[in-house]
């Protein structure tokens, strides 16, 4: 059997899906995009999208609720200078597709007078980061039935202070065609799972909450035996621990982030005031800042949209750019933004292949991918061992932050009082309250321990959301503030 070249394939399943049911084939995408080259734009796209999704999930030993969605549809967008007129559809003919170009063109009031030409089809380069299998159908719903009946099982079993189990699980096949004006067409193949856990501990009345969970790019055959134990582990713990829980401690303190998961901080408070948008509208507490220090020696964080089979990792961006490692901060150092198409053009660099969107019916948007520090060279028990007195994170729920001034809020779901280098206690209630420039000049100890997390992030901009990585090794933080309830 002779076996295609993986981005030939991926516009070939693409095609299957997206054009020929439709009667359509690239010569009705190339006059669609000549319809709106016609005026005076910048940049044109179209962007088609076929997304099959299912989820269930189980609650109080029952499978409450199981769903199955599909959707499809396309975004037709241009750009004038920093202006963006789109239109979309979630019918895929010929006739919608002409209206929507014909729609959008209007952002320019400049007909050029003459018949427009799109450049020569050059297909887009892009990555091998994961298969192109379709999830849903890699196990039947009898199995993922008795998944989640067996994560309930061993999650009770575990502590008779369990009080409930709740377990769910997402797929999603999602299907990418690009077209742009410059003549580039880009495909990909996205499947996406999910496992989470959630477990509810109560002991004299109390109860508490503990959860668990992954996935990533591929199929349900990942969530293997130990890897489900190891989720219901950490539930279960984690509602455990927090029974045990005493009100944490308010002030200005040391404070040691645990490695993985916990990189979500890092993700709102510096990650998104990275984002170019932000910094060429001069709205981000990095804007013109490259070259500048701006976080301790040490200190460097990138944006990889190329990790293997990640939640966050993409093939080809949704505007036909292959995916990067983007180095955002170099030992202190500011080196660059995340960028997408206009952006990047507005401010004269190169897109860095971060433009993303949510679905065909939004405009794309720079946005991150898998976001994370780098390593450093202690060992976290000697970082741990380090504070006098203060606040050991291991895990975070929910945040704010405000671009403009970098200033955030992130609630700790598991947290350690520490007091002469020994872990006294859990805490709960505690609050990390600072700015998100001002907290990477204050990292004094960086952990040999970087960790991505499991894969559960999503992230939200601008009424959007799409998945995401985050990680980190242990940090040490100096003079943090903390909001506690003692």
């Amino acid at each position: 059997m002779i076996s295609r070249e993986p981005t030939i394939a991926r516009l070939g399943v693409a095609k299957s899906l997206l054009l020929t049911p439709f009667g359509l084939d690239e010569t009705h995408l190339s006059r669609a995009l000549a319809a709106i080259k016609a005026h005076q734009v910048d940049e044109a796209d179209l962007y088609f999208q076929y997304t099959r999704s299912e989820g269930w999930s189980l609650e109080e030993g029952i499978v409450k609720t199981g769903s199955f969605s599909i959707d499809q549809g396309v975004g037709v967008r241009a750009v004038s200078g920093e202006k963006t007129a789109f239109a979309y559809s979630d019918d895929i003919s010929e006739a919608s597709l002409m209206d929507a170009a014909n729609t959008v063109r209007t952002i320019s009031a400049a007909a050029l007078g003459r018949k427009a030409r799109v450049a020569s089809k050059k297909i887009a380069s892009s990555r091998s980061l994961y298969g192109g299998q379709d999830p849903i159908a890699s196990l039947d719903s009898a199995a993922k039935v008795a998944l989640l009946e067996k994560v309930e099982k061993l999650a009770r079993a575990k502590d008779p202070r369990v009080a409930q189990v709740m377990a769910g699980l997402a797929a999603e096949h999602d299907v990418v065609l690009l077209a742009r004006a410059d003549g580039t067409l880009a495909a990909d193949v996205r499947p996406l799972v999910r496992l989470s856990v959630t477990v509810i501990a109560e002991q004299k009345g109390r109860r508490e909450v503990g959860s668990a969970g992954g996935g990533g790019r591929f199929g349900f055959a990942y969530f293997d035996d130990a890897l489900i134990e190891k989720y219901v582990d950490e539930a279960v713990s984690a509602a455990l621990t927090n029974l045990e829980a005493r009100p944490a401690p308010a002030g200005e303190m040391t404070v040691v982030l645990g490695p993985g998961w916990p990189g979500i901080l890092l993700h709102e408070a510096i990650g998104h005031g990275l984002e170019g948008d932000f910094n060429r509208k001069g709205s981000s507490a990095f804007s013109g800042r490259i070259g500048q220090r701006v976080a301790a020696k040490g200190v460097t964080v990138l944006d990889d949209g190329t990790l293997a089979d990640r939640r966050g990792s993409l093939n080809v961006d949704d505007e036909g750019n292959a995916s990067a490692c983007n180095v955002l901060i170099e030992d202190g150092i500011l080196k660059g933004y995340i960028q997408d198409a206009m952006n990047a053009r507005l401010m004269g660099v190169a897109p860095t292949g971060n433009g993303r969107r949510e679905s065909y019916a939004h405009v794309p948007l720079p946005r991150m991918t898998n976001t994370y520090m780098l390593g450093g060279d202690k060992a976290p028990e000697e970082i741990v061992a380090s504070i006098k007195k203060g606040l050991y994170a291991t895990n975070f729920g929910g945040g704010q932050v405000d671009i403009t001034s970098g200033k955030f809020v992130f609630s700790a779901s598991q947290a350690y009082w520490v007091e002469n280098g020994k872990i006294q206690y859990p805490v709960k209630g505690a609050t990390l309250v600072g700015s998100g420039p001002e907290c990477l000049k204050r990292v004094s100890m960086i952990g040999n321990d970087m960790k991505l997390d499991s894969g559960v992030g999503t992230c939200g901009k601008e009424g959007q959301s799409v998945p995401v990585g985050v990680g980190q090794p242990t940090l040490r933080i100096d003079g943090l503030t903390v909001g506690g309830t003692a």
